[in-house]
Protein backbone atom coordinates (compact mmCIF):
# COMPACT_ATOMS: atom_id res chain seq x y z
CA UNK A 1 0.00 0.00 0.00
CA UNK A 2 1.33 3.65 -0.77
CA UNK A 3 1.95 5.63 1.87
CA UNK A 4 0.93 8.92 -0.08
CA UNK A 5 -2.61 7.26 -1.47
CA UNK A 6 -3.05 6.74 2.51
CA UNK A 7 -2.44 10.35 3.15
CA UNK A 8 -4.74 11.27 0.48
CA UNK A 9 -7.37 8.74 1.47
CA UNK A 10 -7.47 10.62 4.91
CA UNK A 11 -7.26 14.39 3.75
CA UNK A 12 -10.01 13.60 1.49
CA UNK A 13 -12.91 13.14 3.54
CA UNK A 14 -12.80 16.60 5.01
CA UNK A 15 -12.15 17.65 1.49
CA UNK A 16 -15.17 16.11 -0.01
CA UNK A 17 -17.24 17.56 3.48
CA UNK A 18 -15.87 21.04 3.45
CA UNK A 19 -19.05 22.44 4.98
CA UNK A 20 -19.79 19.93 7.64
CA UNK A 21 -15.66 20.08 8.52
CA UNK A 22 -16.13 23.82 8.75
CA UNK A 23 -18.54 23.53 11.53
CA UNK A 24 -17.54 20.62 13.16
CA UNK A 25 -14.00 21.58 13.62
CA UNK A 26 -14.46 25.22 13.92
CA UNK A 27 -16.65 24.69 16.81
CA UNK A 28 -14.57 21.87 18.10
CA UNK A 29 -11.50 24.14 18.80
CA UNK A 30 -13.14 26.36 20.79
CA UNK A 31 -13.59 23.39 23.63
CA UNK A 32 -9.87 21.85 22.66
CA UNK A 33 -8.08 25.31 22.96
CA UNK A 34 -9.53 25.59 26.45
CA UNK A 35 -9.02 22.34 27.47
CA UNK A 36 -4.97 22.16 26.29
CA UNK A 37 -4.82 25.11 28.10
CA UNK A 38 -2.18 24.76 31.35
CA UNK A 39 -4.95 25.02 34.34
CA UNK A 40 -7.56 22.84 32.28
CA UNK A 41 -7.02 19.43 33.72
CA UNK A 42 -9.67 18.65 36.87
CA UNK A 43 -8.27 19.43 40.45
CA UNK A 44 -5.41 21.77 38.84
CA UNK A 45 -6.79 24.66 40.96
CA UNK A 46 -7.05 22.51 43.97
CA UNK A 47 -3.46 20.98 43.69
CA UNK A 48 -2.11 24.21 43.55
CA UNK A 49 -3.93 25.87 46.68
CA UNK A 50 -2.87 22.77 48.09
CA UNK A 51 0.57 22.38 47.35
CA UNK A 52 0.87 26.31 48.19
CA UNK A 53 -0.68 25.61 51.45
CA UNK A 54 1.42 23.19 52.79
CA UNK A 55 -1.45 20.57 52.96
CA UNK A 56 -0.23 17.76 49.98
CA UNK A 57 2.23 15.60 51.09
CA UNK A 58 5.23 15.50 48.98
CA UNK A 59 4.67 11.63 47.59
CA UNK A 60 1.38 13.07 46.43
CA UNK A 61 2.50 15.82 44.59
CA UNK A 62 4.02 14.07 41.59
CA UNK A 63 1.50 11.79 41.19
CA UNK A 64 -1.58 13.83 39.60
CA UNK A 65 0.87 15.96 37.41
CA UNK A 66 1.59 13.04 35.20
CA UNK A 67 -1.75 12.41 34.03
CA UNK A 68 -2.64 16.45 33.51
CA UNK A 69 0.07 16.80 31.23
CA UNK A 70 -0.73 13.39 29.62
CA UNK A 71 -4.58 15.11 28.89
CA UNK A 72 -2.68 18.41 27.93
CA UNK A 73 -0.63 16.72 25.38
CA UNK A 74 -3.85 14.36 23.82
CA UNK A 75 -5.84 17.93 23.52
CA UNK A 76 -3.22 19.39 21.89
CA UNK A 77 -2.53 16.69 19.61
CA UNK A 78 -6.78 16.97 18.86
CA UNK A 79 -6.27 20.79 18.44
CA UNK A 80 -3.97 20.49 15.67
CA UNK A 81 -5.77 17.53 14.14
CA UNK A 82 -8.89 19.52 14.20
CA UNK A 83 -7.13 23.05 13.10
CA UNK A 84 -5.23 21.18 9.83
CA UNK A 85 -9.36 19.55 8.91
CA UNK A 86 -10.96 23.08 9.39
CA UNK A 87 -8.27 24.58 7.16
CA UNK A 88 -8.44 21.39 4.38
CA UNK A 89 -12.28 22.16 4.83
CA UNK A 90 -11.84 25.98 4.16
CA UNK A 91 -9.33 25.13 1.07
CA UNK A 92 -12.04 22.80 -0.58
CA UNK A 93 -14.37 25.27 0.13
CA UNK A 94 -13.21 27.88 -2.07
CA UNK A 95 -12.44 25.80 -4.97
CA UNK A 96 -9.31 24.27 -4.07
CA UNK A 97 -8.26 21.12 -5.00
CA UNK A 98 -6.99 20.27 -2.22
CA UNK A 99 -6.57 16.08 -2.99
CA UNK A 100 -8.79 16.11 -6.13
CA UNK A 101 -5.89 16.69 -8.23
CA UNK A 102 -3.52 13.68 -6.98
CA UNK A 103 -6.58 11.41 -7.49
CA UNK A 104 -7.11 12.48 -10.78
CA UNK A 105 -3.52 11.80 -11.73
CA UNK A 106 -3.19 8.46 -9.94
CA UNK A 107 -6.73 7.42 -10.25
CA UNK A 108 -7.88 3.95 -12.27
CA UNK A 109 -10.60 5.38 -14.10
CA UNK A 110 -14.05 3.37 -14.80
CA UNK A 111 -17.65 4.16 -15.57
CA UNK A 112 -20.22 5.14 -12.64
CA UNK A 113 -23.79 6.01 -12.55
CA UNK A 114 -25.05 9.15 -11.03
CA UNK A 115 -28.41 9.33 -8.82
CA UNK A 116 -28.77 12.96 -7.47
CA UNK A 117 -25.97 13.01 -5.16
CA UNK A 118 -24.51 9.62 -4.56
CA UNK A 119 -22.05 8.06 -7.33
CA UNK A 120 -22.13 4.18 -7.55
CA UNK A 121 -19.12 2.59 -9.44
CA UNK A 122 -17.52 -0.95 -9.46
CA UNK A 123 -13.79 -1.51 -8.84
CA UNK A 124 -11.27 -3.78 -10.92
CA UNK A 125 -11.84 -5.92 -8.79
CA UNK A 126 -15.51 -5.83 -8.83
CA UNK A 127 -16.43 -4.25 -5.17
CA UNK A 128 -19.40 -2.03 -5.88
CA UNK A 129 -18.80 1.60 -4.33
CA UNK A 130 -22.08 4.09 -3.68
CA UNK A 131 -20.13 7.01 -2.15
CA UNK A 132 -21.64 10.81 -1.94
CA UNK A 133 -20.83 13.46 -4.14
CA UNK A 134 -21.64 16.48 -1.89
CA UNK A 135 -23.42 19.57 -3.42
CA UNK A 136 -21.38 22.25 -1.10
CA UNK A 137 -18.06 20.41 -2.37
CA UNK A 138 -18.43 18.39 -5.53
CA UNK A 139 -15.95 15.43 -6.31
CA UNK A 140 -15.73 16.92 -9.88
CA UNK A 141 -12.11 17.51 -11.17
CA UNK A 142 -10.35 19.31 -13.49
CA UNK A 143 -13.66 21.57 -14.27
CA UNK A 144 -15.14 21.73 -10.33
CA UNK A 145 -18.02 23.83 -12.34
CA UNK A 146 -18.64 21.64 -15.31
CA UNK A 147 -22.72 20.65 -16.06
CA UNK A 148 -22.99 16.78 -15.74
CA UNK A 149 -25.91 15.31 -18.00
CA UNK A 150 -26.89 12.07 -17.78
CA UNK A 151 -26.74 9.35 -15.28
CA UNK A 152 -23.19 8.26 -16.74
CA UNK A 153 -20.12 9.31 -15.61
CA UNK A 154 -16.07 8.89 -15.69
CA UNK A 155 -14.84 8.28 -11.96
CA UNK A 156 -11.23 7.77 -11.56
CA UNK A 157 -10.79 6.53 -7.88
CA UNK A 158 -7.90 5.52 -5.90
CA UNK A 159 -6.86 1.48 -6.26
CA UNK A 160 -5.84 0.93 -2.69
CA UNK A 161 -8.87 3.33 -0.87
CA UNK A 162 -11.58 3.49 -3.89
CA UNK A 163 -13.45 5.86 -1.56
CA UNK A 164 -11.65 8.59 -2.45
CA UNK A 165 -12.39 9.53 -6.09
CA UNK A 166 -12.98 12.37 -8.05
CA UNK A 167 -15.71 12.49 -11.55
CA UNK A 168 -13.75 13.26 -14.58
CA UNK A 169 -15.37 16.36 -16.08
CA UNK A 170 -13.16 16.33 -19.02
CA UNK A 171 -14.29 13.24 -20.40
CA UNK A 172 -17.82 11.87 -21.35
CA UNK A 173 -19.09 7.88 -20.08
CA UNK A 174 -17.35 5.19 -22.14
Amino acid sequence: MNILDTLIWLLNFPAAHGYAMVFIAGFSLFGLFALSASGATPGSALRRVREREGLLRPEHAKRGRWGGRLARIVFRVLTVVMLANLVVGILSLTGVPVTRAYIYEHGQPTTGTRDGDWITFSTASGVEYTVESNFFTPAVYPDRDAYLSGDQVVVRYLPSHPQAYVIDSSQGPR
